[in-house]
Order: C-alpha cells, then structure tokens, then sequence
C-alpha cells in the first residue's frame, strides 16, 4: 500500500475555484473581484452566501476596524453532515460494520454480544442511536491491537472499495461541493481550516488531505487509547481496547481548546453535537460568523432535522434564530450538491 493514497474523486470534487485555491492559496478577495469571478459558484445568490462573502471581506479588509490578523483566521468545521453525507448513519459506522462482519466471521460468538449484536442486525435505527460515543466504543473494541499504521491502511483499502448503499459511488464521492468550495474561498483568504468532527481521528487522518486539502495536524476527533512499544527493534504505536477522548458536543470546544490553542471566528455544524463548538465560536467579540448545514433535499441528498437518529438538528436550529447564526437551506441555497450530479 503506498504512502499516500490517491483518490480519484478528487479530481471531479475539487475544480474551478476550489482547485485553483487549493493548490496555490496565492488568491485574495480583491483579486477575485477584480477577475469577477464567484468564489462560490455550487452557492445560489441569497442572503446565506451574501452574509460568507461579506463575512470574508470585514475580517480581510486592511485598516478596517473589523480586520482580523490571519493567524487568529481560524475556522472549524464538522464533518459528518456538514462536509460530507451521514445517511443511513454515519460512514465510519459502515466502515466498522464491515470490520466486525469480518471478525464475526472468524469468532461467531460475537454476534450475541453487545454492542457486535447491534452492529450486525443491520437495522439502521439500531446503529444511528450508537450515537458518536457508542460509535467510538465500537472502534476501540474492533481494532485494540492494532497498530496505528495497520489501521490507516484498513482505512484506505475500505474507502477504496466500499460503496455507499444509496448512491453506490464510493464514500469520498458523498462530499458537498458546495463546502468544497468554502473552505477553499477561507483558506485563499488567510483562514486556516480545521476538521473538528465526532468522528475517529484515525479513521479521518488517512483521507482529509487528498479529499478536503486538510492535513492531519489540522484535525480534530475522538480517540482511542494507543501505547508505544518496541517491536523487535521497529518502535510502534498500538491502539487499545479504550476509548479516550468523545470529541462531540461540549467535547468540541474543549477539543477546540486543547489542540488548536486559539478560538475560531468561524464555524460550520449540521447537528445538536455541534452547538457547543457554534457557541464557542461565536459568542465573543469582534467578528464571528457561524453557519448550519440544514438537510431539506431529499430528491438530491436527505431531508431530516428534529426526530432523526443521525445528525439530529433540534436545539442549535432553535438557537440559530437566537443567534443570527446562517441556516443553509441545502434545497434552495445549493446550485449543486455533490460534483456528480
């Protein structure tokens, strides 16, 4: 397995300003106007994508007393949700009910034990209320005793081959243009981009680069524990049976906190677990913008919100109206939902 894996649908995901962005990151937002050219083109006209841009110009706009100095440009983003799909339930849930189907296989005692005998009844709802934290339990049982570079290549041998159940396009195909392009209008502005999801760090380091252009350093999730050992003479890090760190709901600021060392002045959620994280990010001084991922396509991707078992938007929609916080209606602010559309 090579060092870095390549995916092919970033090609067809990252084009036209994203790409250009991504690659270079030389653009500021007087040379896009300048060139006339629309930073968000998958993005409808309305106020939602009026209230980015003009978000993007206070804070960049030199001698303007909403300036903000680029190392404090930070922004955080979910991920299930909010940068790719979470329906039936979330993806890293796929990918850890095709692990335990396999040890299953090996050791069938398996299937009447808990939390094996949910994840292999197949039955959606039983999965989605795992919740992130049950999810995280999951990997750590699932994969105690292997080491972390065992893992990442599980991690991109699955993405490689498995297929969402819905679409039948690979995984990393269910990511939203739209915020594609967001986060490479952000970065070509002096913001520096962060994944903060509750989903498993390891589980997104081996992808993130290729797909959203975010390193591993620039990510954020929950975590099991691992221990360093020798062996032989090769020094290797080993995941344990325990989980460590939920990265999820008041878990995110705390996150935020401990591993970024400075507030973001930008946020982007889709769910009740990311209210916090909105909280954090905004209620401050200065310049802040947060933003919601609002599920309303079902035709191109899901409609859900209050009553669902995934990504579950109830309390921060009811905060959002509160807070002047931006609700993107995917139906009618989204040109374009995925690049294969």
């Amino acid at each position: 397995m090579p060092d870095r894996f390549a995916f092919p649908s970033r090609r067809l995901l990252l084009s036209g300003l994203a790409m250009t962005t991504l690659l270079l990151g030389i653009a500021t937002a007087p040379q896009l106007a300048a060139a006339g050219t629309d930073p968000l083109p998958s993005w409808n006209a309305g106020a939602v994508k009026s209230a980015i841009v003009s978000f993007v110009e206070r804070v960049t706009e030199e001698g303007s007393p909403h300036f903000v100095a680029p190392d404090d440009r930070i922004a955080t983003f979910d991920n299930d949700g909010t940068l790719w799909s979470e329906q039936p339930f979330y993806f890293q849930l796929a990918f850890a009910l095709d692990r335990i189907r396999e040890q299953a296989k090996a050791d069938p005692a398996l299937a009447e034990k808990e939390p094996y005998k949910s994840v292999l009844s197949g039955d959606p709802e039983n999965l989605a209320v795992l919740g992130e934290k049950g999810l995280a339990q999951i990997l750590a049982l699932t994969h105690a005793g292997l080491t972390v570079e065992a893992f990442d290549a599980q991690v991109r041998a699955w993405l490689a081959s498995a297929r969402h159940p819905r679409f039948d396009r690979p995984y990393t195909d269910l990511v939203f243009q739209p915020m594609l392009e967001l986060l490479a209008y952000l970065r070509a502005n002096g913001f520096k981009t962060y994944v903060v999801s509750g989903g498993g760090i390891d589980f997104m380091r081996p992808w993130m680069l290729d797909v959203y252009g975010i390193p591993p350093e620039q990510i954020i999730g929950s975590s099991g524990k691992t221990a360093f050992r020798i062996d032989g003479d090769k020094p290797v890090i080993e995941k344990l049976p325990e989980v460590e760190f939920v990265d999820d709901g008041p878990g995110k600021p705390v996150g935020i906190n401990r591993f970024i060392g400075r507030r973001p002045i930008f946020a982007a959620g889709n769910s009740d677990g990311d209210l916090q994280m909105l909280q954090w990010a905004t209620l401050g001084e200065g310049e802040r913008l947060a933003l919601i991922v609002h599920h309303t396509d079902a035709e191109r991707e899901w409609a859900y919100d209050r009553a669902s078992h995934v990504g579950r938007l109830d309390k921060a929609l009811d905060e959002a109206g509160k807070r002047d916080w931006q609700v993107v209606d995917m139906k009618n602010d989204w040109k374009t939902v995925f690049s294969f559309e």
